[in-house]
């Protein structure tokens, strides 16, 4: 048999330099993308798929980008949503009815495809995400809406951002640089100017306080959620606290079905939009989102809501924030882009 030096240089590639899966499942033949060029100016060790994979691992892809607006849009015209359910249904009655409406829709999607129970061990936390998530999150939101507007509202609402970064810092160990530490103290001293906001005057605002309750309630969600979506599909995760969090409500507000008999027709109706849209199908993104990537990159882009409310609300509402809340929602948002900035 002829040996020429091509036939030993090749074997030898073959058997050092191609890396080989090592057990039961060793590839005899690797795949063609893995094969190395072997140029002057490219090592022999450089692989291209992990090079481009690392090049792009702060952007997310599509559908993470897809979810990331059907979030953003639905979330932000919740808020004059809420404001316009309030002229004839109490916070409670809001709230009870929005959940019991994505309950439903969850529980026959759940019915077809066949979604079994959690993990007893996983009851607890999954009871504490259907706690804050929908039940404080939702009567705090919709009582503090009954005196302050929709626009500021979500001002207030997006410093989750920051309350959330902080949070995944102590909990998941997620970097918060010096830009990430000023951000969210900026955030903090906005919503502290958007709470002695009152018209053009400056006053203790409890409704604003009722609102930042529901912004700590939905960051302590996202947080222990986290942990669950390793285990669990985003809309199990969903499904499960949602109907937890109904559960709750309806303790609250036992007899709320029987006002929907002398409602108006609009209130009625935007409580139908909020618990499909907003409710259900915003709140299965949101999951979806946080099982791809971590919370506080999560958390950054919910900085896009109150621009997006504020438009929606002046659409739909005709409502514009006072100059005072204008410029807290302002210190918010830099604090927001802060934090953001020290991730990337």
């Amino acid at each position: 048999m002829e040996v020429n030096a091509n036939n030993i240089v090749n074997a030898y590639f073959a058997l050092f330099l191609i890396p080989k899966k090592i057990g039961n499942n060793e590839q005899k033949n690797p795949p063609p993308q893995r094969i190395i060029s072997m140029n002057k100016s490219q090592s022999i060790y450089n692989d291209p798929i992990q090079e481009q994979s690392s090049e792009n691992r702060n952007y997310p892809k599509r559908s993470i980008v897809f979810a990331i607006i059907i979030t953003i849009i639905f979330w932000a015209s919740a808020f004059p949503a809420i404001t316009i359910a309030l002229t004839a249904y109490t916070p409670t009655q809001i709230a009870f009815l929005r959940y019991a409406i994505a309950s439903i829709l969850l529980l026959g999607y759940a019915l077809i495809k066949g979604i079994s129970l959690p993990m007893k061990k996983d009851w607890p936390a999954i009871a504490c995400c259907g706690f804050f998530g929908f039940t404080l999150y939702n009567v705090m939101l919709n009582a503090g809406e009954m005196t302050v507007n929709a626009g500021t509202a979500s001002f207030i609402i997006s410093s989750e951002v920051g309350i959330l970064a902080l949070l995944a810092r102590f909990f998941f160990q997620e970097s918060l640089g010096k830009l990430g530490w000023l951000g969210v103290f900026l955030s903090i001293i906005g919503v502290g100017i958007i709470s002695l906001s009152a018209g053009d005057k400056l006053e203790l605002s409890w409704g604003v306080l009722a609102v930042f309750i529901a912004t700590l309630s939905t960051s302590i969600y996202s947080i222990l959620q986290k942990p669950l979506l390793r285990k669990y599909t985003p809309i199990k995760c969903t499904s499960y606290a949602i109907w937890i969090g109904t559960l709750f409500l309806f303790c609250l507000a036992p007899r709320a079905i029987f006002s929907v008999i002398d409602a108006p027709f609009q209130p009625t109706l935007a409580i139908i939009y909020m618990g499909i849209f907003p409710g259900a199908i915003a709140y299965f993104s949101w999951s979806y989102i946080l099982s791809q990537i971590p919370a506080s990159q999560a958390g950054s882009y919910l900085a896009i809501i109150p621009v997006v409310a504020l438009f929606i609300t002046w659409l739909w509402l005709g409502e514009i924030p006072t100059l005072i809340a204008l410029l807290g929602g302002v210190i918010v948002l830099t604090g927001v882009i802060l934090v953001d900035r020290s991730k990337n």
